[in-house]
């Protein structure tokens, strides 16, 4: 096989060479053949006449796929003046191979009359060819249409093969920028909340040296729990690059839902924020709509965390099948102006993409009075069934 495939690769190479040599081969055998035939004692001028249109219209044959119509029409001249038809039909073979439209109908028919207008010199042959002319020169046309029509198809099949092997490829690397992103989009939102959480945990025993050794203590263990939850997270997101088995982020675990909101809040008040919730919504919250407001309440939280700690956050969630659910986290004037941790704003941007995904709309801004505001409405599709709202939770937060 491999031998096979290096005469191949040698045939392609140089086939166009060794076709020019066979055609000039035969151009010019049957030029010869012809011309020695006129002649009874050495050569008359008749048989000169032959041998040089002959030898004129067979040398053309190189040039064939450069000037197809100018050798062909030399051929045409050489079977009017000489009777040589092995190089025009050989040129009106290459002809139709490049060309299969009017101008190949034209030199075909110019080629059938120099073919007539040769043998109406000889009465014998002039019907003859009359009636054969069409048949012999239809077949050089007809064998050249068909491997054209067949390069030409097989051309086609390759272009459509490298446009689907590059759209293939296009679509891959738009599939592994998207999955980086959304991977990248994941890790910020599990990860940022948790390391916030460990930021206020570590900056109240900065600020307050001199409380008890329970507290301390209490601290450190909320700060080694929520370090641990951290690494978890980031080791299962770590799986998902490693063994490359994510489909729609569907094994990008943990995955929130509208239920895991109250946990949510009690994180951030057990780090020492100050947060009142209003959670109800229907049991049956769509998974996608749950995750969704899950991402909203967590990423404000964890805002309020980096750049507005100890500033008192209130968070309403409420809605049901057919109005939507509106999502608002507000929290007052911060007291400290410094932020715990660095933010580079990707957060809120990820958010409102997450919002839109799911057709819904999201306002992020300052209040009146100096805090700032993340509300969100997302799309609840209502059923067929009515379906009575029940609460998930209310709670109310004390400092």
């Amino acid at each position: 096989m491999q031998r096979l495939r290096r005469w191949y690769a040698w045939w392609r190479t140089h086939a166009p060479r060794i076709r020019d040599f066979l055609y000039l081969f035969f151009g010019l055998l049957t030029v010869v053949l012809q011309a020695s035939t006129d002649g009874t004692a050495g050569w008359n001028f008749r048989g000169s006449v032959v041998l040089t249109a002959g030898i004129v219209a067979s040398v053309a044959l190189l040039w064939r796929r450069r000037f197809p119509v100018t050798v062909t029409l030399i051929g045409v001249v050489a079977m009017l003046v000489g009777g040589i038809f092995v190089p025009l039909g050989l040129a009106l073979l290459t002809l139709a191979i490049r060309r299969r439209d009017v101008v190949l109908a034209i030199v075909t028919i110019l080629g059938y009359v120099a073919l007539v207008l040769n043998s109406s010199l000889t009465e014998d042959s002039f019907w003859v060819s009359v009636f054969t002319g069409p048949f012999l020169i239809g077949t050089w046309v007809a064998i050249g249409a068909f491997i054209g029509a067949r390069r030409d198809l097989v051309a086609s099949w390759q272009d459509r093969a490298e446009r689907a092997e590059a759209e293939r490829e296009l679509r891959a690397e738009q599939a592994r920028l998207g999955e980086r992103a959304r991977i990248a989009q994941e890790m910020h939102d599990v990860l940022a909340h948790k390391v916030s959480l460990i930021a206020l945990h570590a900056g109240g025993l900065e600020v307050n040296p001199a409380v008890g050794p329970e507290k301390i203590e209490g601290s450190a263990r909320l700060i080694r729990e929520t370090a641990r939850q951290a690494m978890e997270d980031l080791r299962e997101v770590l799986g998902v690059l490693r063994t490359d088995t994510s489909v729609a982020g569907a094994d990008l675990a943990p995955v929130p839902q509208a239920a895991d909101l109250e946990r949510l809040v009690a994180d951030s008040r057990a780090a020492g924020v100050t947060v009142t919730s209003e959670i109800t919504l229907a049991a049956d919250v769509p998974l996608s709509i749950g995750r969704t407001i899950y991402r909203i309440v967590q990423e404000s939280l964890t805002n309020v965390h980096k750049h507005a700690r100890g500033a008192s956050t209130e968070v309403l969630v409420s809605g049901g099948r057919g109005e939507g659910v509106t999502v608002r986290v507000t929290n007052v004037r911060p007291v400290a102006a410094d932020s715990l941790l660095p933010g580079a704003g990707a957060g809120l941007v990820g958010l409102r993409e997450r919002v839109v995904l799911v057709g819904g709309r999201l306002a992020t801004g300052p209040t009146e009075v100096g805090g700032w505001r993340v509300e969100g409405w997302l799309p609840w599709p209502i059923s067929r069934e009515s379906e009575t709202v029940t609460p998930v939770g209310v709670d109310e937060g004390k400092r």
